[in-house]
């Protein structure tokens, strides 16, 4: 009986230290942050959206202290078997400018003396990566504007729903040929302004050259009606 009791100690002991080594041995949560269109960061282990996208990449590790550590953060694209990017740093920051799905894991490695913790392969294999989902590329520009200060249509600008542009330049140009206004952002357009005076109602031209994250090249070339005197009531239209 005796024997037995000591043998069913040994086991809870055993058990014990057992539960008390593996909560003293190092472990990693990998946590990414986006940045937003809003321009706030927001945490997420699946995001999707029109390139750029800015990711910070944290590997939170713990019970790390007196082991050596060593970090590899591996970008992936969805189709692909190797990485198309490694990182070594504890957090890394990247910036995703070609559509399509990317798998980011993180590998880290623990060495203390004889001892060794890894979070490689296996780890990975009961663990879903970080994903981000590029959208491809879109892209129009209107026919017309019309700036009278009425909020409506007042600037000559990329059609919304535009995406996934990493390449913008847009140049507006009289019917002589005078360059009028140029920008880079498709956030921005033309005022309808000249050396700081209302250009002239008429027909104005518009070259855009721009390349999308999914490689899409464009390149469009299209007449732009400055409507001054155009405005919006309802359904109808009053010339003033």
């Amino acid at each position: 009986m005796r024997r037995i009791r000591a043998y069913i100690a040994a086991i809870m002991m055993a058990s014990a230290l057992s539960a008390w080594a593996q909560d003293e041995m190092p472990s990693i949560d990998p946590t990414a942050y986006f940045t937003n269109t809003e321009g706030e960061e927001e945490q997420s282990t699946s995001y999707s959206g029109s390139a750029p996208i800015v990711g910070r990449f944290v590997a939170n590790p713990s019970n790390d202290a007196g082991w050596n550590a060593t970090y590899e953060w591996r970008f992936t694209l969805e189709g692909e078997e190797s990485p198309y990017l490694n990182r070594y740093e504890q957090d890394t920051e990247y910036t995703f400018t070609k559509a399509g799905s990317h798998a980011i894991v993180l590998y880290a490695t623990f060495v203390q003396g004889t001892d060794t913790v890894s979070f490689t392969e296996e780890y990975w294999s009961d663990m879903q990566p970080i994903r981000v989902t590029v959208s491809e590329s879109k892209l129009e520009m209107p026919n017309a504007f019309s700036p009278n200060g009425d909020g409506i249509n007042d600037i000559y600008k990329a059609k919304s729903g535009w995406q996934s542009l990493v390449e913008f330049k847009a140049t507006i140009f009289s019917r002589w040929g005078q360059k009028m206004f140029e920008w880079t952002d498709p956030n921005d357009g033309w005022d309808g302004t000249f050396n700081g005076h209302d250009a002239k109602q008429g027909v104005y031209y518009v070259n855009v050259e721009a390349r999308g994250a999914d490689g899409r090249k464009y390149h469009i070339k299209r007449a732009v009606n400055l409507l001054r005197g155009y405005t919006e009531n309802g359904n109808e239209t009053v010339d003033q």
